[in-house]
């Protein structure tokens, strides 16, 4: 049986040795970048999805700029 992504990220981010923090912070961006393209697969996805989901973060959210570079290297990892 295959396993969930965000389980198969988890993997690789442990195996990567990022620290535990890094690793739940990736792992809660990977949900809401998946959750705001209504659940779609990242496979299915490219740059602009990418860019409507940080554009998103910075317009409407207006998010911090450590906290874009966050969840612009989580959904690199992703």
């Amino acid at each position: 049986m295959a396993r969930k992504l965000l389980d198969q990220m988890r993997d690789a981010l442990h195996l990567n040795h990022y620290s535990y923090r890094t690793e739940e912070s990736y792992l809660d961006w990977a949900r809401r970048f998946i959750l705001f393209h209504q659940k779609r697969h990242p496979k299915d996805m490219d740059a602009p999805e990418v860019e409507a989901f940080l554009t998103y973060l910075a317009v409407e959210r207006q998010v911090a700029a450590f906290t874009q570079n966050q969840a612009i290297n989580a959904s690199l990892f992703l």
